[in-house]
């Protein structure tokens, strides 16, 4: 029978063990962002993992970890999202034969947490969006670049990840208007996502100002207000929505702004069909869970229909 540990002889040996392993899981994920997240999920457990001493590979360890995560104070789905990384962890380890069969199928049952009810998160009322996308100083050019950023996440409802992957390829004109053409999201769904006029202003000022048309639309800028490297991370836009936020007095993530652009679209009137494609939900369902969307009994779509079935004479 295989080790149900993943300890090779040497720590050499391990290290790239575990390395190989990783990089097959994130291989078999066709989604981008996806890949991201496990990555990170892996690398996470991976080093509880060897601060534990590198104990055997097994359901008990997972369940350890799972127990180390909720004394962490992690949201529920948080949690499951990082089993879920090693539940391919042990799946790819037992196919490679560095795991047994049977340990990486007990692993696969351990729970996930309990999520109570639906979590429909936080998100700025139409005044406090303003006041966000305002908060950046104009007068630098990171200003500049913090506003478009802003711009693009309430304005198109972005991810950070695809905020920070937006290329100047993807801003196109399609119908007289323009819009984030083509753009790859979670699951690898492809999307072409509407942008407001102001929101591409801001790309528009902020690109002149940084000497910029082509490649990525967003980069990091140094102490010295420049341009400086040709990208900027997913972090990078975590800290311009957390920074600006706390200037406005509010407490919000990134994934907040788009919920936001969801929740303002729809008070709106924007049709929840339309808002489900520019978010690049896979169903209907899960555009209302996440806009908390409840039936309302007081005015239902049933009292538009205006039907006459009155007999005739």
């Amino acid at each position: 029978m295989k080790s149900t540990a993943l300890i090779p002889r040497t720590k050499a040996e391990l290290a790239g063990g575990l390395d190989r392993i990783k990089a097959l899981v994130l291989d078999a994920v066709s989604s981008p962002i996806t890949r991201q997240m496990y990555g990170r999920a892996l690398d996470d457990f991976l080093g509880w993992w060897r601060d534990q001493g590198k104990p055997p590979f097994t359901k008990a360890t997972v369940q350890r970890y799972r127990a180390a995560l909720e004394a962490r104070s992690l949201a529920p789905a948080t949690v499951n999202q990082k089993l879920s990384a090693i539940r391919k962890l042990a799946d790819e380890a037992a196919d490679n034969g560095l795991l047994d069969v049977a340990a990486a199928q007990a692993i696969r049952k351990v729970r996930g947490v309990r999520m109570h009810g639906t979590r429909t998160g936080n998100w700025l009322t139409r005044d406090q969006a303003t006041a966000l996308i305002k908060a950046p100083d104009v007068s630098t050019l990171k200003g500049k670049r913090d506003r478009a950023i802003l711009s693009v996440m309430i304005g198109c409802g972005l991810r950070r990840e695809e905020v920070a992957r937006l290329d100047f390829d993807h801003v196109q004109q399609r119908e007289g208007r323009w819009a984030v053409v083509d753009l790859v999201g979670k699951h690898a769904r492809v999307r072409t996502v509407p942008m407001p006029a102001w929101a591409k202003g801001s790309i528009d000022q902020w690109a002149q100002a940084a000497s910029i048309a082509e490649g990525r639309v967003f980069r990091a800028v140094n102490k010295g207000d420049r341009v400086s490297g040709e990208a900027l991370s997913a972090k990078g836009v975590f800290r311009v929505a957390r920074e600006h936020a706390q200037a406005i007095g509010v407490e919000i993530t990134p994934h907040d702004l788009r919920r936001t652009y969801a929740k303002l679209a729809h008070k709106g009137g924007a049709a929840l069909e339309q808002i489900q494609l520019s978010l690049g939900h896979a169903s209907m369902t899960t555009t209302e869970r996440y806009l908390g969307v409840q039936q309302d009994l007081t005015d239902a779509p049933c009292d538009y229909i205006k039907l006459d079935l009155r007999a005739r004479a």
